[in-house]
């Protein structure tokens, strides 16, 4: 597992127990710290990239439901699961919040993350969502549809 996938596990986890927890933004470092000293040995460079993806989802996590509301009706944001829910935040931060991240790759990343820890059916769900949502970015001409990158960033 690289250190890149192990990083976006350990915000997963991080962002399931903030959310089981009734998203308490007080104990978030120590859940951050917790997390990354019990799965996160040796990931002493990875630290940032997990604080600023939790931080980017939790900073835009209104509009990051409302995408995710948007493109699956079907699912009131309540009744998706603890994981699958905080796996579609973090492949959306990265998609539509992170000109860092290829799209591509953050779909991927998620899809991986939906099959190593959700349902039978979660990387099917995480894919059609995200999927949906990079048809649109690229119909609205904020991606290309060659590279999966955005408009102007630089892909990592």
């Amino acid at each position: 597992m690289s250190n890149r996938h192990l990083a976006r596990s350990i915000a997963m986890q991080v962002l399931y127990q903030w959310d089981f927890k009734n998203q308490p933004t007080a104990v978030l470092p120590a859940i951050i710290e917790q997390n990354v000293q019990e799965f996160g040995d040796g990931l002493e460079e990875e630290k940032i990239f997990i604080a600023d993806t939790i931080n980017g989802v939790i900073d835009n996590l209104e509009k990051i439901d409302k995408i995710i509301t948007t493109h699956a009706p079907d699912w009131p944001i309540q009744q998706i699961t603890l994981v699958d829910r905080n796996i579609l935040r973090i492949g959306i931060f990265e998609l539509k919040f992170n000109d860092k991240i290829p799209a591509k790759v953050a779909i991927n990343e998620a899809i991986e993350l939906a099959k190593s820890y959700g349902g039978q059916s979660s990387g099917k769900f995480v894919n059609g969502v995200l999927g949906a949502i990079y048809n649109e970015m690229v119909k609205n001409g904020e991606i290309s549809a060659l590279d999966g990158s955005a408009s102007g960033g630089k892909p990592e």
